[in-house]
């Protein structure tokens, strides 16, 4: 007998059946009845099937763009050395030393008109800009589809979603990082266009995502707490809740709640996490005020959201997490190392481009943060022993004293 997956796979090989789906579920949205049928959502927009974790984008060639995108990324990696070695080569030609450590300004200045560095930058966001559009014009255009599909998810099971319309939203959360068009809380489909368009640009920077495997193996890979109890769980800034959905496959006893200031990032995490069949909690908080009692978890830790934060607002969340984090419980936020201005020419460049062009406002206030020092500050212990739980990033287990 064929699973929905394994139909809508095989019958999506027809060309005119993924047209014709859009056009009458647009026209029967209402009819869905909003509910699940044995787990499944009445409402579910899933016309291609998936591949394994990840639904496949609804058309031939909405996904064969996609790929395009994610292709490109990897071929923009060739690019990287190239320009490396010509930072090193102008620097020689100033006189300086080519592996010696400056500021962002003094590599700008050094290589704003070299066509090569230049090229490599302009292509990268170039890409970037494409990829979000074609998403963005996807959603917007099959958007009754999409909110049907959210709202017969957003009062059901296995797991709760709580959304706040009337939350005052922080002003420096309203930027649109990355690029992406509205940001994470200025378009209903933020949590959609997010999800493919970072497995797109993980490729270029990370490895592979497409299975969230990059979040599973950090959940795998943060320590227990000394006392071996784990029964409540907080991801701070949980965006579209892959890390979130991760702690609660590795913990399926425990509570597990992903909070984040973006309402359509936490709705896409419910909605996702669901058709996994996940129990997972999201809320739409902020950080800084997690609404949770004191010493509620038993662990609180948080993916690459710090570098997106002012330093004002990382310090509220690092006092958050301390307040609301049992006695032998820990912090483990997932960051960059920070803690200086400074560093090798070429990686110093790509920061600036970052910041300056990718509109990631908050990284350097964060990278000149020293973070560690704030996380000993708020009253944590830092444990020098544990290894990163994303190799290649800061490793921080912050345990809140008994």
């Amino acid at each position: 007998m064929l699973d929905r997956r394994s139909l809508f796979a095989a019958t999506a090989a027809v060309g005119s059946f993924v047209g014709a789906a859009f056009s009458s579920r647009k026209a029967n949205a209402a009819a869905s009845a909003h509910t699940y049928v044995n787990g499944t959502p009445a409402g579910d927009v899933e016309l291609r099937g998936s591949k394994g974790r990840i639904e496949r984008l609804p058309t031939l060639d909405l996904e064969s763009k996609h790929d395009f995108v994610t292709g490109f990324r990897t071929f923009h990696k060739k690019f990287n050395r190239p320009a490396s070695k010509r930072i090193e080569k102008l620097l020689e030609e100033k006189g300086l030393d080519p592996k010696g450590k400056y500021s962002m300004e003094q590599v700008n200045e050094l290589v704003e008109k070299d066509p090569l560095v230049q090229m490599s930058a302009r292509t990268w966001i170039s890409n970037q800009q494409i990829t979000w559009k074609i998403l963005q014009d996807h959603f917007h255009e099959n958007a009754d589809d999409y909110i049907a599909e959210m709202e017969a998810a957003d009062n059901v099971g296995p797991g709760t979603l709580e959304l706040n319309p009337d939350m005052e939203i922080p002003k420096y959360t309203k930027h649109e990082i990355h690029i992406q068009p509205g940001g994470y809380v200025g378009d209903e489909f933020a949590g959609h266009i997010y999800h493919y368009g970072t497995n797109s640009f993980y490729v270029g920077a990370i490895g592979d995502n497409e299975q969230d495997q990059i979040h599973i193996g950090v959940a795998n890979r943060l320590p227990l707490p000394e006392d071996g109890k784990v029964k409540r769980v907080l991801v701070m800034g949980c965006g579209t809740g892959q890390l979130t959905t991760a702690m609660a496959e590795r913990f399926p006893d425990a509570e597990v709640w992903g909070i984040d200031v973006g309402a359509p990032m936490v709705r896409y995490a419910h909605l996702r996490a669901n058709d996994l069949g996940v129990k997972v909690n999201f809320a739409q908080r902020i950080v800084e005020d997690t609404k949770f009692d004191d010493g509620y978890f038993d662990i609180v830790t948080s993916y690459i959201i710090n570098h997106e934060l002012t330093q004002d607002a990382s310090r509220a969340m690092i006092a958050e997490a301390h307040r609301v984090l049992r006695p032998g419980g820990y912090f483990y936020p997932v960051d960059f190392r920070s803690g200086g201005d400074t560093g090798r020419a070429y990686g110093q460049y790509r920061r600036w481009w970052d910041h300056r062009w990718n509109t990631e406002v908050w990284s350097r206030e964060y990278h000149s943060l020293d973070f560690d020092g704030e996380i000993e500050k708020a009253g944590f212990t830092m444990n020098k022993e544990t290894k990163a739980a994303l190799p290649g990033f800061g490793a921080r287990h912050a345990v809140k004293k008994a």
